[in-house]
């Protein structure tokens, strides 16, 4: 894991060079697969982050996988530089830092609906709609259920809450019935 602001400075580097060649977001998205691979076998992510391997065998297992992922050659690059650097280990914080970025420049926010039913089609719709509208941005939305919600929505639009929940409701009720 790398701080904050050297995985930013690293996912400028490489949003430049995406802009540069006009490929930004394939690019974004070889990387996210790559964190994928790592985060889905935790032997794979040790053998590309201990330093007790040695480097020549990491960044051979590094390559099979790049080939196998069908990474461009800026993508390798960039890893191979990770790899040298010592830095592979942060590169999930680079990849979401990255994905900020390239969401900035699409004009796309994430959302997290969640509600205590599954939404219909026509109810996620208007939802969408409705955060669009409130965001300017079109919306890639996560639809999450929790039954403990009682109904309603909760909706999570980057840092912002919309608390439609039944349980909210409730619990401001007995809040005001207290005072």
């Amino acid at each position: 894991m790398i701080a904050g602001s050297l995985a930013r400075r690293y996912a400028r580097a490489v949003m430049a060079i995406g802009i540069d060649s006009g490929k930004y977001e394939p690019l974004g998205n070889e990387i996210n697969d790559l964190v994928k691979a790592m985060q889905s076998s935790a032997e794979l992510a040790d053998l590309l982050v201990n330093p007790l391997f040695k480097r020549s065998q990491r960044r051979a297992v590094l390559d099979k996988i790049m080939v196998r992922l069908g990474a461009s050659t800026t993508t390798k690059n960039f890893c191979y530089l990770l790899l040298d650097k010592e830095r592979i280990g942060g590169l999930p914080d680079i990849a979401r830092a990255l994905s900020t970025m390239i969401d900035d420049k699409i004009g796309r926010v994430k959302a997290t609906v969640t509600s205590a039913q599954p939404l219909s089609a026509l109810q996620l719709q208007q939802l969408k709609q409705a955060l669009e509208k409130s965001s300017g941005k079109t919306v890639e939305m996560d639809k999450r259920e929790n039954p403990d919600l009682l109904g309603g929505v909760i909706a999570q639009l980057g840092d912002t809450r919309y608390d439609g929940s039944l349980r909210t409701q409730l619990d401001r009720m007995r809040d005001d019935l207290v005072k």
